[in-house]
């Protein structure tokens, strides 16, 4: 299960939006388990792919200055996302080819239609991602839930 707090959901449901047809993507930060992680903070980063519309791609200099930013805080690297701005809400065959963080949690936010936010673990061991539980807290600390398929 990945849990993320309202203001992380928020902020890379409005990046998403504002990618217009680009893929946006960054690193979550939080507490991190194989099984269940906390998200409480977004780190944005450029979308360095050459097909910025249909991949994402962090640089690898960015990568490393983020997660000594989110190390420095205090905060463990809990996973990543991305968005797909026309679908779909599952990972795609590029995504799995570029996954190389073991039992991570990477999410992707949809948005062809409403916005969807589904999360994915990268099981390494079994070459392919598993849908994975989301928690999401309300406005008023309530959590609500749904599961990635």
């Amino acid at each position: 299960m990945i849990e993320l707090a309202r203001s992380v959901y928020d902020e890379i449901v409005y990046q998403a939006y504002d990618g217009n047809e680009a893929e946006v993507c960054g690193i979550l930060a939080g507490e991190y388990d194989a099984e269940h992680t906390v998200i409480t903070d977004v780190y944005p980063a450029e979308n360095a792919a050459d097909d910025p519309e249909i991949r994402y791609a962090i640089d690898p200099e960015e990568q490393l200055a983020l997660t000594e930013a989110i190390e420095d805080a205090g905060l463990e690297v809990a996973g990543f996302y991305h968005s797909h701005p026309a679908g779909p809400t599952e990972p795609s065959e590029t995504d799995a080819a570029r996954a190389t963080w073991p039992d991570f949690s990477y999410v992707i936010v949809a948005l062809d239609g409403y916005p969807f936010v589904g999360s994915w673990r990268w099981r390494e061991h079994e070459d392919r991602f598993e849908g994975e539980r989301v928690r999401v807290a309300s406005s008023r600390g309530e959590w609500v839930e749904k599961r990635a398929n």
